[in-house]
């Protein structure tokens, strides 16, 4: 313990104008790794984009120059560059130096915004090594520089012009990330995202590091029905009917939904509020799906489609749909500064009534589709169903049998989950080896054999009674699907363990499609891991070192040669698991101080479900296509 325990008015810290940013940037970005080095341009777009929203800019360009710098620019109708009443400087340095300050706080400069908290343009000025910035008013132009948050000069004008709008230009503080590498695709899926939900909106992206430039330009005059077009093209899916677009248009309000169903088994929902993907949700997804159930149940019985005591449940109305969801308010309230969560309690009843009055309507009017959907969500709900018999079935299997658990799992004799590891490992031969090699009190092993089902293309109802997942299932413990229930976990780390292959890599992923559609809770709260075998070991002078990359066999090989002469090297590359003996298995891929595992995460989840649809799923061009633009990108292939 410290002997200064002295505590005084003299330890009262207190930071002035940005420098709580640059001290706790995380506060306000969410981390400095590369989702707040790219949130730094979401927010400056973001400004843009409310000039949008308010009907003055019509396009928006956004560059990634040489040396990772950002330049983003708008034709709005530029940031006001006269001397603010209260600090006594121009408004647009009030913007970039004061948090909180800005036109979205009850004045007339924007009726609608996704910038609630006012810190966008404040904090990327502060976390960067400088921006500078450049007003057009459609008369003069104007110019100011900061770096690190703090200007050298006020606002001047530097030349007379006809055009209006704002240039930012930052490059972010290399003392605040400590990698600054813009990801084009990250950049490319989030300005594809707004230029969807403002119709006729012209984004323009352009990447000028290479020695080619990128360039895509983001203009979709259909707005979200374009945007669900979009999602099936690129998952490969076929719409069952053309895409229903139903929006309603108050004082204060604007709701738009756009949604159709396909040929595939999973949901996809994506709701916006002012421009914000609301990825957990809100108000207005609970009103629109409450609607959507009431509004087809109601239309089922009424068109007998479904006897009196029947009705389809929430599940069986959204299998198989996708569907966009976006709403403009006055007054947002999200659930924190991440704003993941709409809270605004009139958007449940909006969305409820927009769906309620328009679709009951629709479906009168265009009885063709509305037996389409009618006929989508019956067997939906005849697999759901079927799903049940079949749960309830294992139930009392499960109950008649005293030993429950899989026959072929070697359980660990650790009963306190938090302190347990199940290894997943591919076949009979690994299997053994690392029953033998493991530390018994806490390592559980089951063996996998044979061909695994692919979820991707089959429903619930198939998964129970799979000889090859169920006892997937039996052993971790949770259940799945609506039963999952995290609390009954069994192990605390769900570890993967296959071959250093192609073969290896199909069963990793088809376990993973597994857990990310019927047990995603395991994956997002970090119960699950790859574990990585080495590709080879090399033996010099009796010593065996394994290494897990052919990078970092190339290094070691490197440094033998550099450190003898003609050294006698052997060097063995290993194809699979069973290569290895127990020892070899545990003190390479199961030894806690040795090993190297991968924890399972998921960045964006919307992603990762397109990711499992275009690889898993039935179509064959957008996995083609998938391969084509990634293959740069394998590091280890077996041919």
């Amino acid at each position: 313990m410290s002997e200064n325990n002295h505590y005084s008015e003299q330890d009262i810290q207190v930071l002035e104008g940005l420098e709580a940013v640059r001290k706790r940037p995380g506060m306000y970005i969410g981390s400095t790794s590369a989702r707040g080095l790219h949130h730094l341009v979401y927010e400056i777009v973001d400004n843009s984009i409310d000039e949008a929203l308010a009907g003055y800019c019509t396009e928006i360009d956004v560059t990634i120059e040489k040396d990772n710098i950002i330049t983003v620019k708008d034709n709005g109708r530029g940031i006001p560059v006269g001397i603010h009443q209260k600090e006594g400087i121009s408004a647009a340095t009030v913007v970039f130096t004061i948090l909180h300050a800005g036109g979205k706080f009850g004045g007339s400069g924007y009726k609608v915004s996704g910038g609630l908290h006012g810190v966008g343009a404040s904090v990327v000025n502060a976390l960067s090594s400088y921006l500078e910035l450049t007003i057009c008013d459609g008369e003069k132009k104007y110019f100011q520089r900061f770096e690190k948050g703090k200007y050298k000069e006020i606002l001047r004008e530097i030349g007379e012009t006809k055009e209006t709008g704002t240039t930012v230009t930052f490059k972010a503080d290399e003392e605040i990330f400590s990698d600054i590498n813009y990801d084009y695709e990250v950049l490319l899926k989030r300005l594809r995202e707004q230029a969807f939900l403002n119709r006729g909106l012209k984004i323009i992206l352009m990447d000028l590091r290479g020695a080619e430039e990128k360039k895509e330009v983001l203009h979709y005059e259909g707005g979200i029905v374009s945007f669900v077009d979009y999602i099936h093209k690129r998952r490969g899916l076929s719409n069952l009917h053309d895409i229903i677009y139903l929006q309603k248009e108050e004082e204060k309000t604007y709701s738009e939904v756009a949604f159709a169903y396909n040929d595939s088994y999973n949901e996809v929902v994506l709701s916006f509020a002012n421009n914000i993907n609301t990825i957990d949700g809100g108000t207005h997804e609970v009103g629109f799906k409450n609607a959507l159930v009431k509004t087809l149940n109601e239309y089922a019985k009424k068109n007998n489609f479904l006897k009196d005591n029947e009705k389809f449940s929430g599940d069986d109305t959204r299998e198989g749909l996708t569907a966009i969801i976006n709403v403009r308010l006055v007054e947002t309230e999200f659930e924190g500064q991440t704003k993941t969560r709409l809270g605004n309690v009139e958007c449940k009843t909006m969305l409820y009534n927009l769906i309620y009055e328009k679709l009951t309507y629709f479906l009168d009017e265009n009885p063709e589709i509305a037996t389409q959907i009618m006929e989508k969500c019956s067997i939906a709900k005849k697999a759901r169903e079927e799903a049940k018999k079949a749960r309830e079935l294992t139930r009392r299997k499960s109950s008649m049998d005293n030993a429950s658990l899989p026959g072929k799992l070697a359980d660990c004799s650790e009963r306190d989950p938090a302190l347990t590891e199940l290894y997943i490992v591919e076949g009979d031969s690994a299997g053994g080896s690392a029953k033998s090699g493991r530390e018994r009190k806490y390592q559980a092993i089951l063996p996998l054999w044979g061909k695994m089902l692919n979820v991707e293309k089959s429903r619930l109802d198939k998964v129970y009674g799979n000889t090859k997942l169920m006892p997937v299932v039996t052993a971790i413990g949770t259940s799945i699907g609506k039963d999952f229930n995290i609390e009954k976990l069994r192990y605390n780390k769900i570890v993967i363990m296959a071959d250093a292959d192609v073969d290896g890599s199909h069963i990793r992923t088809l376990l993973l499609t597994f857990f990310f559609r019927f047990m995603r809770p395991l994956i997002t709260t970090g119960h699950v891991y790859l574990a990585q075998p080495p590709l080879y070991r090399i033996t010099h002078n009796k010593k065996h070192k394994y290494v897990y990359t052919d990078a970092e066999r190339d290094s070691y090989l490197k440094e033998l040669y550099e450190k003898y002469e003609n050294p006698k090297i052997s060097m063995q590359r290993y194809k699979g698991l069973g290569e290895m003996d127990p020892e070899q298995l545990w003190e390479t891929t199961m030894n806690p101080e040795n090993r190297v595992m991968i924890k399972v995460t998921i960045e964006d989840a919307t992603v990762a479900d397109e990711t499992f649809t275009i690889l898993m799923g039935d179509k064959v061009e957008p996995r083609k296509n998938f391969i084509e633009q990634n293959a740069k990108l394998v590091q280890n292939l077996d041919v």
